[in-house]
Protein backbone atom coordinates (compact mmCIF):
# COMPACT_ATOMS: atom_id res chain seq x y z
CA UNK A 1 0.00 0.00 0.00
CA UNK A 2 1.63 3.20 -0.62
CA UNK A 3 1.33 5.84 1.53
CA UNK A 4 1.90 10.08 1.39
CA UNK A 5 2.48 12.14 4.56
CA UNK A 6 2.73 15.88 4.13
CA UNK A 7 2.09 18.69 6.58
CA UNK A 8 -1.29 20.84 4.89
CA UNK A 9 -0.82 23.50 2.55
CA UNK A 10 -3.30 25.74 1.75
CA UNK A 11 -3.97 25.58 -2.24
CA UNK A 12 -0.44 24.52 -3.16
CA UNK A 13 1.23 23.85 -5.95
CA UNK A 14 0.94 20.98 -8.05
CA UNK A 15 3.19 18.53 -6.98
CA UNK A 16 1.42 18.13 -3.72
CA UNK A 17 -1.61 17.02 -6.10
CA UNK A 18 1.02 14.83 -7.83
CA UNK A 19 1.53 13.09 -4.62
CA UNK A 20 -1.95 12.69 -3.54
CA UNK A 21 -3.29 11.22 -6.57
CA UNK A 22 0.22 8.55 -6.63
CA UNK A 23 -0.69 7.20 -3.42
CA UNK A 24 -3.21 4.64 -1.75
CA UNK A 25 -4.02 6.92 1.47
CA UNK A 26 -2.82 9.87 2.27
CA UNK A 27 -1.87 11.21 5.79
CA UNK A 28 -2.80 15.25 6.40
CA UNK A 29 0.11 15.77 9.10
CA UNK A 30 -1.91 18.10 11.35
CA UNK A 31 -0.39 17.47 14.61
CA UNK A 32 3.90 18.47 14.07
CA UNK A 33 4.89 22.38 15.27
CA UNK A 34 3.66 25.01 12.89
CA UNK A 35 6.04 26.58 10.83
CA UNK A 36 6.25 30.38 10.51
CA UNK A 37 7.21 31.78 7.40
CA UNK A 38 6.76 28.37 5.79
CA UNK A 39 4.46 27.04 3.08
CA UNK A 40 1.37 25.99 5.30
CA UNK A 41 -0.69 29.32 4.84
CA UNK A 42 0.55 30.82 1.87
CA UNK A 43 1.68 30.12 -1.99
CA UNK A 44 2.26 32.29 -4.82
CA UNK A 45 -0.52 32.86 -7.92
CA UNK A 46 -0.25 34.94 -10.94
CA UNK A 47 -0.63 38.78 -10.57
CA UNK A 48 -0.44 41.27 -13.24
CA UNK A 49 2.16 38.56 -15.65
CA UNK A 50 4.38 38.43 -11.72
CA UNK A 51 4.99 35.98 -9.32
CA UNK A 52 3.00 36.95 -6.61
CA UNK A 53 3.11 36.00 -2.51
CA UNK A 54 -0.77 35.36 -0.79
CA UNK A 55 -1.34 35.08 2.85
CA UNK A 56 -4.23 33.11 4.91
CA UNK A 57 -4.82 35.45 7.30
CA UNK A 58 -4.35 33.29 11.17
CA UNK A 59 -5.10 34.44 14.84
CA UNK A 60 -2.36 33.40 17.16
CA UNK A 61 -0.10 31.53 14.69
CA UNK A 62 3.22 30.67 16.50
CA UNK A 63 5.89 28.09 16.64
CA UNK A 64 5.19 27.10 19.89
CA UNK A 65 1.63 25.30 18.64
CA UNK A 66 0.49 22.96 16.61
CA UNK A 67 -0.97 23.09 13.70
CA UNK A 68 -3.99 21.80 14.84
CA UNK A 69 -3.78 24.72 17.28
CA UNK A 70 -4.26 27.71 15.61
CA UNK A 71 -7.21 29.48 13.77
CA UNK A 72 -8.05 30.50 10.69
CA UNK A 73 -9.29 34.47 10.80
CA UNK A 74 -12.58 34.85 9.32
CA UNK A 75 -12.35 37.85 7.21
CA UNK A 76 -10.43 36.82 4.05
CA UNK A 77 -11.96 38.95 1.69
CA UNK A 78 -9.40 40.62 0.72
CA UNK A 79 -7.32 37.93 -0.21
CA UNK A 80 -10.57 36.41 -2.02
CA UNK A 81 -10.51 39.83 -4.26
CA UNK A 82 -7.03 39.53 -5.07
CA UNK A 83 -7.91 36.11 -6.52
CA UNK A 84 -10.65 37.25 -8.18
CA UNK A 85 -9.01 40.24 -9.98
CA UNK A 86 -5.83 38.10 -10.45
CA UNK A 87 -8.06 35.61 -12.44
CA UNK A 88 -11.21 36.61 -13.72
CA UNK A 89 -9.88 36.83 -17.70
CA UNK A 90 -8.67 33.10 -16.88
CA UNK A 91 -10.01 30.43 -19.15
CA UNK A 92 -11.43 28.40 -16.69
CA UNK A 93 -12.54 30.90 -14.39
CA UNK A 94 -16.41 30.67 -14.21
CA UNK A 95 -15.86 27.26 -13.58
CA UNK A 96 -13.32 27.19 -11.16
CA UNK A 97 -13.98 30.81 -9.01
CA UNK A 98 -17.07 29.53 -7.09
CA UNK A 99 -14.75 26.02 -5.91
CA UNK A 100 -12.69 28.69 -4.39
CA UNK A 101 -15.65 30.60 -2.83
CA UNK A 102 -16.69 27.64 -0.93
CA UNK A 103 -13.04 27.38 0.35
CA UNK A 104 -13.44 30.23 2.11
CA UNK A 105 -16.70 30.31 3.36
CA UNK A 106 -15.89 26.90 4.73
CA UNK A 107 -17.18 27.57 8.32
CA UNK A 108 -14.83 25.38 11.11
CA UNK A 109 -11.55 27.98 11.22
CA UNK A 110 -9.26 25.20 12.98
CA UNK A 111 -6.38 25.39 10.81
CA UNK A 112 -5.53 22.26 9.68
CA UNK A 113 -9.38 21.94 9.17
CA UNK A 114 -9.98 24.55 7.25
CA UNK A 115 -7.19 23.51 4.97
CA UNK A 116 -7.92 20.47 5.20
CA UNK A 117 -11.26 20.74 3.16
CA UNK A 118 -9.64 23.12 0.87
CA UNK A 119 -7.86 20.04 -0.28
CA UNK A 120 -10.63 17.78 -0.03
CA UNK A 121 -12.57 20.87 -2.41
CA UNK A 122 -9.45 20.78 -4.94
CA UNK A 123 -9.27 16.88 -5.02
CA UNK A 124 -12.58 16.42 -5.47
CA UNK A 125 -12.97 19.04 -8.42
CA UNK A 126 -9.95 17.18 -10.16
CA UNK A 127 -11.49 13.45 -9.12
CA UNK A 128 -8.81 12.52 -7.25
CA UNK A 129 -10.36 9.90 -5.00
CA UNK A 130 -7.84 9.21 -2.42
CA UNK A 131 -8.76 8.29 1.15
CA UNK A 132 -7.27 11.29 3.28
CA UNK A 133 -6.56 10.99 6.93
CA UNK A 134 -5.55 13.35 9.74
CA UNK A 135 -2.51 12.41 11.56
CA UNK A 136 -4.28 13.46 14.76
CA UNK A 137 -6.88 10.59 14.37
CA UNK A 138 -4.19 8.11 14.47
CA UNK A 139 -3.57 6.41 17.73
CA UNK A 140 0.16 6.68 17.35
CA UNK A 141 0.69 5.40 21.26
CA UNK A 142 4.57 6.55 21.61
CA UNK A 143 5.96 9.97 21.99
CA UNK A 144 8.46 9.25 18.40
CA UNK A 145 9.09 12.73 16.63
CA UNK A 146 10.72 13.23 13.08
CA UNK A 147 11.58 10.33 11.15
CA UNK A 148 10.56 7.85 13.55
CA UNK A 149 7.42 9.22 13.53
CA UNK A 150 6.53 8.82 10.05
CA UNK A 151 7.64 5.02 10.21
CA UNK A 152 5.12 4.69 12.88
CA UNK A 153 2.47 6.41 10.90
CA UNK A 154 3.36 3.80 7.93
CA UNK A 155 3.50 1.05 10.08
CA UNK A 156 -0.08 1.74 11.77
CA UNK A 157 -1.52 2.11 8.09
CA UNK A 158 0.30 -0.88 6.99
CA UNK A 159 2.29 1.07 4.14
CA UNK A 160 4.81 -0.92 2.56
CA UNK A 161 5.73 2.30 0.06
CA UNK A 162 6.04 5.77 1.56
CA UNK A 163 5.93 9.07 -1.03
CA UNK A 164 7.49 11.77 -0.40
CA UNK A 165 7.84 15.09 -2.02
CA UNK A 166 11.94 16.00 -3.33
CA UNK A 167 12.45 18.26 -0.34
CA UNK A 168 11.96 15.47 1.68
CA UNK A 169 15.13 14.21 0.80
CA UNK A 170 16.90 16.28 3.71
CA UNK A 171 14.57 14.64 6.00
CA UNK A 172 14.29 11.39 5.20
CA UNK A 173 16.86 7.96 5.25
CA UNK A 174 16.03 5.54 3.00
CA UNK A 175 18.04 2.86 4.63
CA UNK A 176 16.32 3.35 7.95
CA UNK A 177 12.77 2.87 6.16
CA UNK A 178 14.22 0.16 4.24
CA UNK A 179 15.33 -1.69 7.83
CA UNK A 180 11.43 -1.48 8.26
CA UNK A 181 10.38 -3.10 5.44
CA UNK A 182 9.44 0.23 3.57
CA UNK A 183 10.37 1.50 0.23
CA UNK A 184 10.81 5.55 0.35
CA UNK A 185 10.50 7.03 -3.15
CA UNK A 186 10.50 10.81 -3.60
CA UNK A 187 8.49 12.79 -6.05
CA UNK A 188 9.73 15.07 -8.26
CA UNK A 189 7.49 17.39 -10.31
CA UNK A 190 8.80 17.90 -13.87
CA UNK A 191 8.59 21.10 -15.74
CA UNK A 192 5.03 22.07 -16.48
CA UNK A 193 4.39 24.73 -18.92
CA UNK A 194 0.83 25.77 -19.93
CA UNK A 195 -1.07 28.89 -21.55
CA UNK A 196 -1.08 31.62 -18.66
CA UNK A 197 -1.95 35.16 -20.17
CA UNK A 198 0.11 36.60 -23.11
CA UNK A 199 3.21 36.97 -20.78
CA UNK A 200 5.78 34.54 -20.25
CA UNK A 201 4.85 31.74 -18.26
CA UNK A 202 5.77 31.62 -14.72
CA UNK A 203 6.29 28.32 -12.85
CA UNK A 204 5.28 26.37 -9.66
CA UNK A 205 2.28 28.43 -8.71
CA UNK A 206 -0.38 27.52 -6.41
CA UNK A 207 -2.72 24.55 -7.89
CA UNK A 208 -5.38 27.90 -8.40
CA UNK A 209 -2.79 28.69 -11.37
CA UNK A 210 -3.23 25.27 -13.06
CA UNK A 211 -7.13 25.31 -12.12
CA UNK A 212 -7.82 28.39 -13.82
CA UNK A 213 -5.86 27.95 -17.47
CA UNK A 214 -6.48 24.34 -17.48
CA UNK A 215 -9.70 21.89 -18.19
CA UNK A 216 -9.91 18.84 -15.55
CA UNK A 217 -8.48 16.32 -18.68
CA UNK A 218 -5.43 18.60 -18.90
CA UNK A 219 -5.01 18.72 -15.37
CA UNK A 220 -5.63 14.78 -15.07
CA UNK A 221 -2.35 14.43 -17.62
CA UNK A 222 0.06 17.21 -15.70
CA UNK A 223 -0.87 14.71 -12.65
CA UNK A 224 1.12 12.26 -14.22
CA UNK A 225 4.12 14.31 -15.15
CA UNK A 226 6.29 13.16 -12.48
CA UNK A 227 9.52 11.07 -12.24
CA UNK A 228 10.17 9.19 -8.53
CA UNK A 229 13.45 8.43 -7.23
Amino acid sequence: MKLGIMQPYFLPYIGYFQLINAVDKYVIYDDVQFIKGGWINRNNILLNGDKFMFNLILKGASPNKLINEITVNSDQSKLLKTIENSYKKALCFETVFPIVISIFKYNDKNLANFIGNSIVEVCNYLKINTEIIYSSKLNKINNSKGQDKIVRICDLLKADIYLNAIGGQKLYNKETFKSNNIDLKFLRSNLICYPQFRNEFVPFLSILDVMMFNSIEEIKCILDNYELI
